[in-house]
């Protein structure tokens, strides 16, 4: 039976209802940091000094209550919260948003692309497919080895995806290019895309730890390093496909900032097939992790589309004004 003062901490977690609350309170910071983004983009002599400290003491503390929701569910579950569906989409949304205040705490885009993000994950933790609830852990999972392995994996896909976001919102900056801001928005977009480096390089060297550890582990729990299991493959795949983002600049061609935020934003793919595909619509040694296979949402294809029509226009815009390579 857990202890009384686990249970007033389940109590207290549970009445606190802190994972949907501050998918509200991000998503709405998200706003206000898009709407000072693009204000900067047309007022250029407008200070928001201020308001951006503002904003960022608001991220900062909305980081800190995710982290405490974190530990609470720890300490109640006694493990690390990062074992199921649910538990994994509230901790990638946490290194969204510890990778936000690392690599971007002096820029409005990247700090907007954090919160969008983070409000993104969390609000998709809420749904009914995702349960919340704090159960015992699969035999398998009974190691040292989910803390290590599984804070590396799930991490690095913190990063990465702060990166596809930041190239989303760069190609939507460039689809805003006039004569008259056009040097504002590539210093804007070059900025934003040397963050977005930055967390790629972070969120490549965390998923290419991780798998090298769950290697380890796995010869530990099935006695062999590396069987080409759906999981294993795809975290390869991950690793592949942004290593060779990380590499387009020194391929001719491809070493502009419209290819290379291009590639960020559809490179995403990769890791949502690794989360969600193999576990849903694929089999393996992983599949504790999985759940009841579901038809693809038409939001889906409708997402994508998007990002073709905006990649397309991004791209017309800058090859009108020829400022952004």
């Amino acid at each position: 039976m857990p202890s009384e003062s686990k249970i007033n901490a389940e109590i207290l977690l549970n009445q606190l209802n802190v994972f949907t609350r501050l998918a509200i309170f991000y998503i709405f910071l998200g706003i206000a940091l898009l709407f000072f983004l693009f204000y900067s983009v047309f007022k250029p002599n407008a200070s928001l000094k201020k308001v951006y400290l503002v904003l960022f003491s608001l991220v900062v503390f909305g980081f800190v209550l995710h982290t405490i929701g974190l530990g609470l569910r720890w300490y109640v579950s006694g493990r690390a919260p990062w074992s199921n569906g649910y538990e994994s989409m509230i901790y990638i949304a946490w290194t969204s948003t510890l990778a936000g205040i690392l690599f971007t705490r002096k820029s409005f885009g990247g700090l907007a692309a954090t919160m969008v993000l983070a409000a993104t994950i969390l609000f998709v933790s809420t749904l009914s497919f995702l349960d919340p609830e704090i159960t015992p852990l699969v035999p398998v999972l009974k190691s040292y080895w989910l803390t290590i392995h599984v804070s590396l994996e799930a991490g690095s896909y913190g990063f990465l995806m702060l990166g596809a976001i930041i190239g989303l919102i760069n190609l939507i900056l460039m689809i805003f290019l006039t004569k008259s801001n056009k040097t504002r928005i590539k210093r804007i977009v070059q900025e934003m895309s040397y963050i977005s480096e930055l967390t790629l390089i972070g969120g490549l060297f965390m998923v290419s730890v991780g798998t090298y550890l769950g290697g380890v582990w796995a010869n530990e729990s099935w006695g062999r390093y590396w069987g080409w299991d759906a999981k294993e493959t795809w975290a390869l795949v991950t690793i592949l496909v942004y290593a060779f983002i990380l590499h387009m600049r020194l391929i001719p061609k491809l070493t502009g900032l419209f290819a290379y935020n291009v590639a960020t934003t559809f490179g995403l793919g990769s890791v949502i097939m690794t989360y969600y595909g193999v576990n849903y619509y694929l089999s393996g040694l992983h599949s504790y992790a999985t759940g009841d296979p579901v038809p693809v949402p038409n939001w889906v294809y409708m997402v994508v589309i998007s990002i073709i029509i905006i990649s397309a226009l991004a791209y017309y815009k800058k090859r009108k004004y020829s400022v952004i390579s």
